[in-house]
């Protein structure tokens, strides 16, 4: 990492602002190592988080005995912000059964990532690091389901009788895991409970659940419950199944019983005169849930954004060799241009399904005849303009400018038609799952607004988002029509925008502060632009594949 690229990225913190969403957060690991010959390991996962560059525990799920691949039951409820880098660490323990003790247990392996990574990509896999960094054969896996529109939650009390027995000498001991069947066939743990010991007729603890965990708002959805016999081995036995829903559940709620029979599929079809395993009953149902649940608006965090930035490199930032030029590169004190750079596009990289960024520069004459061009890769690649993330793009810069000579005039239509065009392909295809932000970097007064305002219209109808930082001390003022918070903007033959999909703000206002309070004001009104397009096309954010949602991803 450049020194440049460090210093900017260092001065990024948390700040307060306003919820986004609530996430639900859901753990699993696979292939924990034995570290006991004997016995296998019973893990439990501390989730942390970063804060003023301290990690702080926030919770953690509950201890499985003897699992290598455990799924844990507890669900962590976080508030995501989008324009902010939420750092969260999960660090997994070996918790002898003699005790629950976090300074005794043994440490396995950590993982640290953003909440936006797990966000964007809904089910984040990545191998566990050992002390010394060191790569182990265990690997975590987060899954993020956001919250919808309601808070509606529901406590429930479930107990069963006449369960079958699957111990020689002593009764079963049962314990009961309820999941909600996916849009693609795939089975969500909603809920497990505690084991109740040599009981035949056991009744389990009252659970908190939100309705959005339970069904996803959906009081039809199928709920598979399962019941069975712990073992301390790890190799439960099965005893028995049932399917229900919450619309039966809420038979609970005016005092009555809800029962379902406990199936065992091979008992009845062997078993002459069987009748079932045991019966299961809800005791208790009751929360706050509407009878018509007010679903939010569901934001698609499935799409896939593509990050572009453009730089303005006219003669008015002055001379580059000059301290007191916008682009001058001083050894460790990153510009005005670098903060805002690595400000925006640190919360950006996130989304970015790839991680590559292109880069344009605009207003210079470029080699090799010094042409002035107002759309040139900054890597001089105009085949592949992109760079390996922000950090690629701070590089490309930093070589580039002794190559260039700046000139002018400050024209960004050419930069916002050419992203557009992109832009526009995506649109006509099948999916149409792919939303394009264009991140301008300029210290003037542009000199075509005309053909900007034209390109800002004709842009509002495609899956792009325009944020546009203003970078010294000049008079911006002409900049906040193309802003439409104070009306709509028009092009110059009267057509209105479809929507808003541009923020101006002047780097000046921020720059005695953090350059994060900089990415919460520009990024703050992107996930509304990005529904907002959505939903005049009438597209629903499609349900990511198994294969999509699995796939393994570098930090």
């Amino acid at each position: 990492m450049s020194n440049i690229y460090e210093s900017a990225a260092n001065t990024l913190g948390l700040f307060n602002s306003p919820c986004l969403a609530k996430v639900e957060l859901r753990v699993t690991c696979k292939g924990i190592s034995d570290r006991d010959a004997l016995s296998k390991p019973d893990p439990c996962v501390l989730i942390k988080m970063q804060s003023h560059g301290q990690w702080l525990e926030v919770d953690r799920t509950e201890v499985i005995r003897s699992s290598i691949s455990p799924t844990f039951s507890k669900v962590f409820t976080v508030d995501f912000y989008f324009e902010e880098v939420q750092r969260l660490r999960y660090e997994l323990y070996d918790i002898s059964s003699n005790h629950n003790g976090i300074k005794e247990a043994d440490f396995l392996g950590a993982m640290e990532c953003t909440l936006g990574q797990i966000v964007s990509q809904r089910k984040l896999t990545k191998p566990l690091l050992k002390q010394g960094s060191t790569v182990s054969k265990s690997f975590i896996m987060v899954t993020a389901e956001e919250l919808t529109g309601n808070d509606d939650y529901v406590e429930l009390s479930f107990s069963a009788r006449k369960l079958d027995d699957k111990d020689f000498f002593s009764k079963s001991d049962p314990f009961l895991e309820i999941f909600r069947m996916n849009d693609d066939d795939t089975l969500q743990l909603v809920h497990r409970t505690e084991t109740v010991m040599n009981n035949l007729n056991p009744v389990w603890k009252t659970f908190k659940t939100s309705l959005n965990s339970l069904c996803s708002g959906d009081h039809d959805r199928p709920l598979k419950c399962t019941v069975w016999d712990w073992d301390s081995n790890g190799k439960h036995d099965y005893i028995g199944e049932y399917q229900a829903t919450f619309k039966e559940m809420r038979g609970a709620m005016d005092g009555r019983q809800v029962q379902w029979e406990c199936i065992n599929p091979k008992y009845q079809i062997k078993k002459k005169n069987y009748k079932n395993s045991g019966i299961v009953i809800l005791n208790q149902c009751k929360g706050k849930v509407h009878t018509f649940a007010v679903i939010g608006v569901k934001l698609p965090f499935d799409c896939h954004l593509s990050s572009q930035v453009a730089i303005d490199f006219t003669a008015s930032n002055g001379d580059p060799h000059n301290s007191c030029s916008l682009h001058y590169i001083h050894p460790y004190q990153p510009n005005e241009y670098l903060k805002a750079l690595v400000a925006v596009g640190e919360i950006c990289q996130d989304y970015d399904s790839d991680k590559m960024f292109p880069a344009f520069g605009f207003g210079a004459q470029i080699p090799p005849d010094f042409k002035v061009s107002h759309d040139f890769a900054v890597n001089f690649n105009e085949e592949n303009p992109e760079c390996a993330g922000i950090q690629g793009v701070v590089e490309a810069y930093q070589t580039c400018l002794p190559k260039l000579q700046l000139y002018g005039p400050t024209n960004i239509a050419p930069i916002i038609q050419k992203v557009a065009s992109s832009a526009s392909q995506e649109m006509h295809t099948k999916e149409a799952m792919q939303y394009f932000i264009l991140l301008i970097l300029t210290d003037g007064v542009i000199t075509d607004m005309a053909d900007t305002r034209e390109a800002i219209v004709q842009a509002s109808h495609l899956p792009m988002s325009i944020i546009i930082v203003g970078v010294g001390s000049a008079d911006f003022s002409d900049m906040q029509m193309l802003d439409g918070d104070d009306g709509i903007l028009r092009s110059p033959k009267g057509e209105p925008c479809l929507r808003d999909i541009v923020q101006f703000v002047p780097f000046r206002n921020f720059k005695h502060g953090s350059p994060a309070e900089l990415a919460k004001t520009v990024l703050a009104e992107v996930p509304n632009q990005v529904v907002d397009y959505y939903n005049n096309k009438g597209i629903k954010p499609k349900v990511p594949s198994e294969f999509e949602s699995s796939r393994t991803f570098a930090p």
